[in-house]
């Protein structure tokens, strides 16, 4: 199921349509026919992020002398898209794409050039493992130990609920190499996970929903990394990269929602149109029609506000505030707007055979994963 949407966006030209086709094309061919599959197995098959990479999706807005396509942020925004429209959670190309911007925006010369291409080719699969069991948001807290022994870092700890977990090949991992100087001591290490010797994946999460998500525990038992892999060559580090990048990962969170609201409120007007209750279609009862009215409404309101932020990613002027404010209302909004559609498929909507059930289950993550609902009401309130 791919849900096509009609609407005009400042941001799309002709360029950015023709990328959408291939984009559409790929997510036709290689992801609908597959999601039952993932989501019994909980990862995607390996071989589709190399072919995402032959296309240049992996990539789409790196620079191309670091094996990118050169685009923007743009081009990202289309992939989730495209994506959400076809009900997809599974395939990790999100978290994949931002810890390529960690190396790009904060790596050194020698970083870049060792690992951006394979990012690109999709012969490496990235992962960003911060959350440790017990530290949630909050990142100062985080217990997992770099130690520095001559020319090498020793890690020592757990993370956890970390998304491409157990296909990843690169790791930025979240550490303390200063215990003694709170945020000041957070360091990014770049971990290749094969042959690592004392680095271990634990179980695959059940989650209630985003089935067919690599979702993993991650171990550390005295792994040793490079000290030429810290991210960016220095210590200490760690907090201002995140703090830098989460803006790219909080509005690429937001695109999804709104996706998917769009998406929702299409199925239901499709459903609704021609499922007769009373000897009539259900969409021509007044409830139903206030209902899709005010979800039509906020769909639009939820693409206005989109649009706007992705433009101002794509001119390099979004700021943390206005990207915690897009996530923390595209995410509730999409909550709400699935939750009220799904009661309008009646039970034919608790069914996971229909997609919106599946939304449903889907969407309930969104307002906690990559800083929940609370914390970006604590930014926010910060700046008033």
């Amino acid at each position: 199921m791919i849900a096509t949407i009609s609407r005009i966006s400042s941001w799309i030209d002709s360029d950015i349509e023709s990328y959408r086709e291939t984009v559409r094309r790929f997510v036709t061919a290689e992801i609908v026919p597959n999601q039952d599959r993932w989501s019994e197995q909980q990862h995607v098959d390996r071989r589709l992020w190399n072919k995402a990479g032959e296309l240049g999706l992996l990539a789409a807005d790196i620079p191309e002398e670091f094996g990118g396509s050169g685009g923007t942020f743009a081009h990202m925004a289309v992939l989730l898209e495209e994506l959400a429209y076809a009900g997809d959670w599974a395939f990790g190309v999100n978290v994949h794409v931002i810890a390529s911007h960690y190396i790009l925006n904060h790596g050194t010369p020698e970083q870049k050039r060792k690992y951006l291409p394979q990012l690109a080719s999709g012969s490496m699969v990235a992962a960003i493992a911060m959350t440790e069991p017990g530290t949630g948001s909050d990142l100062q807290a985080v217990r997992t130990r770099a130690a520095r022994q001559g020319d090498e870092y020793v890690i020592n700890g757990a993370k956890t609920f970390i998304s491409n977990g157990s296909m990843a090949d690169l790791i930025i991992v979240v550490t303390k190499t200063d215990i003694a100087t709170g945020s000041k001591g957070v360091s990014l290490m770049l971990l290749e996970t094969k042959d690592a010797v004392g680095f271990r994946v634990g179980r695959t999460l059940n989650k209630l929903g985003q089935k067919g998500a690599d979702t993993c525990e991650l171990f550390f038992d005295n792994v040793q990394v490079p000290v030429t892999n810290v991210l960016g060559g220095r210590e200490g580090q760690g907090f201002y990269q995140l703090m830098t990048e989460l803006p790219y990962e909080r509005t690429a969170v937001a695109v999804g929602s709104v996706a998917t609201i769009e998406t929702a409120v299409k199925l239901t007007v499709e459903y609704t149109r021609e499922r007769k209750v009373f000897g009539r279609p259900l969409l021509e009862m007044q409830n139903t029609r206030f209902k899709l009215a005010e979800a039509q409404t906020q769909a639009v309101i939820a693409r206005v506000f989109i649009d706007h932020c992705i433009q101002r990613m794509i001119d390099g002027t979004m700021d943390v505030v206005t990207a915690s404010q897009a996530k923390l209302w595209t995410t509730e909004t999409q909550g709400k707007v699935v939750d009220e559609c799904l009661q309008l498929f009646g039970g034919y909507g608790y069914m996971m055979e229909y997609p919106i059930a599946r939304m449903y289950a889907d969407a309930r993550v969104q307002r906690i994963y990559g800083g929940t609902s609370e914390i970006m009401k604590e930014i926010i309130a910060r700046s008033l």
